[in-house]
């Protein structure tokens, strides 16, 4: 998930360039899909793209291109939206709407009023619309121990979890990293987020494991997933350096990450974050699930 001033500029430039002037990007992006054959899929990856990085196209339009793409769903589209996603039997992977931000979050306590209230709210309304999977954040440190910042979550969060469990909704942490980012967030690594959930205790906590963000703090993606996975409840990629595609312009090789995910019998999502560079942006999508569709 990408700060608010990089989902600013890259609604800017997301679909830029001098074949585009000339037309619509909705038009651009559907012509594109209706000149490309229909995706035949394994079948053994969920796979979703994540909404704000393709702010650029309404999303009743983007609905039809993951549609044929066969995706199963976006992530981060909130209640406001989800009437639009049920038209085209789509689904929202990670909803989101219940945080204040990304940087005040579960590890302050000044914000647990708001956050149970969010969340209680939320939780009802996720389970209402039929879908699983509701995002939170730890927040930044601001010169917090990771310590305190544990026990404070654990004392929010768990005023929350027998809703949740009630209502089969698993709320998720995101991981970011702290180097380039997001600096000061406090759930920059994943033995911090393991440590949570094992506090927590409750299944309907996971961790939201950003292949780009652990990538860039601590390395070791295919035996962190392999040892840690049961607290891993979604994944999001992008391309490292620079957050742009999957393809053999970054270091990571996705094919070997996802085979490791499948073989952990993850049966949840997988979601395309990345920030096109292109200008076949729907095109750099699609190679994307390709890739990563083992």
């Amino acid at each position: 998930m990408g700060t608010d001033q990089n989902r600013r500029k890259t609604i800017k430039q997301l679909l830029a360039g001098s074949a585009l002037l000339a037309t619509s990007v909705p038009s651009f992006a559907l012509e594109a899909e209706k000149k490309s054959s229909p995706m035949a899929l394994k079948g053994n990856i969920n796979h979703s793209v994540c909404r704000w990085c393709y702010n650029d196209i309404p999303l009743d339009q983007l609905c039809v291109i993951v549609k044929e793409m066969g995706l199963v769903g976006i992530d981060l589209v909130g209640p406001k939206e989800w009437d639009i996603l049920k038209k085209h039997n789509l689904i929202s992977t990670m909803c989101n709407g219940a945080e204040i931000g990304l940087v005040k979050g579960w590890n302050d306590t000044q914000y647990h009023d708001v956050l149970i209230k969010n969340y209680t709210e939320h939780i009802e309304l996720v389970a209402k619309a039929g879908y699983t999977n509701l995002i939170c954040f730890s927040g930044n440190r601001n010169g917090m121990d990771d310590e305190t910042g544990l026990k404070n979550c654990v004392d929010g969060l768990k005023k929350i979890m027998s809703l949740a469990e009630k209502k089969g909704v698993i709320i998720q942490m995101e991981l970011f990293n702290s180097k380039v980012d997001h600096k000061d967030y406090m759930c920059d690594s994943s033995a911090w987020g393991v440590e949570l959930c094992k506090r927590l205790g409750s299944p309907n906590f996971k961790l939201l494991y950003d292949i780009y963000h652990m990538q860039i703090n601590e390395g070791d993606i295919i035996r962190t997933i392999k040892r840690d996975h049961q607290y891993f409840g979604h994944y999001h990629t992008a391309g490292v350096p620079g957050r742009h595609e999957i393809d053999e312009t970054q270091e990571l090789y996705y094919p070997a990450i996802m085979k490791a995910i499948v073989e952990t019998g993850f049966k949840q999502y997988v979601a395309q974050e990345f920030i096109p560079t292109g200008n076949d942006k729907i095109g750099s999508l699609r190679k994307a699930v390709q890739l990563c569709d083992v």
